[in-house]
């Protein structure tokens, strides 16, 4: 019954809810960022291509044989991949810049008050013996 309970203080931490929630959002977000590179991306530089679809751009290492299908190099889906990577990740730092840009900095913590002088030091030292030797 203790493993149970350590589990569920573990699964509600602020930290794995977090996490979950991130994954979720990440994945999502990973369909908008693929849709936009497949969707709108890919098919203007395909354009600027010369109408080239760039996914289907593939070697053949060896020609299909009956029920074999044949073996390909597939660099085209690669290379939009590739893509599909860079603007996930531009996103990301947009975002985190974003983030960091609106949260308020940390108020600085009040100064040290400055270490006191030697003669001030040799003057304390001097009042406690005068305060001694009058007792």
């Amino acid at each position: 019954m203790g493993m149970l309970k350590e589990f569920k203080e573990f699964a509600m931490k602020g930290n794995v809810l977090d996490l979950a929630i991130g994954v979720i959002i990440g994945g999502a977000f990973g369909k908008i960022v693929s849709s936009l590179v497949n969707d709108i991306v890919m098919p203007l530089i395909s354009l600027l291509l010369g109408n080239t679809n760039i996914s289907a751009l593939a070697v053949t290492l060896k020609a299909a044989q009956g029920e074999i299908p044949a073996v390909e190099l597939r660099y085209g889906l690669f290379i939009q991949n590739i893509i599909d990577f860079l603007l996930i990740a531009l996103s990301i730092f947009i975002m985190i810049r974003m983030i960091q840009k609106a949260k308020k900095p940390a108020p600085a913590a009040p100064a040290a008050p400055p270490a006191p002088s030697e003669e001030a030091v040799l003057l304390k030292e001097i009042k406690t013996l005068l305060e001694d030797k009058i007792k």
